[in-house]
């Protein structure tokens, strides 16, 4: 059974940072691509990043510069490095596994987890 578990997420002012981690069981991080989601109140999810099992990574525009997407295959799981962060990154982030190229189309998944919130104060 795989499951993936997000946590990391906390209130954060402008301009500060957070690392959210994906705990990765009964699958290897390494094995396939994944991704990290997030979702705002009253907007559609979004992806923010993603990784292919090669280590290619690609990033929604509002966040290249800002968020770092890595893993590690020692620990299993997957992180989100987010600086800089802005009021507008306050949502839920969720993350996937799959193909790139079901990551990068948003699925589809089986299912998603609880999610970790993420709140950027001004």
């Amino acid at each position: 059974h795989v499951q993936l578990v997000e946590s990391g997420g906390g209130l954060v002012q402008a301009g500060g940072s957070l690392r959210l981690a994906c705990a990765f069981s009964g699958s290897s991080v390494s094995a396939t691509g994944a991704g990290w989601y997030r979702q705002a109140p009253g907007k559609r999810r979004e992806l923010v990043a993603g990784i292919s099992s090669g280590g290619s990574t690609t990033y929604a525009d509002s966040v290249k510069g800002r968020f770092t997407i890595s893993r590690d295959n020692a620990k299993n799981t997957m992180y989100l490095q987010m600086n800089s962060l802005k009021p507008e990154d306050t949502a839920v982030y969720y993350c996937q596994k799959g193909y790139i190229s079901t990551i990068l189309m948003g699925g589809p998944f089986d299912y998603w987890g609880q999610g970790t919130q993420v709140t950027v104060s001004s």
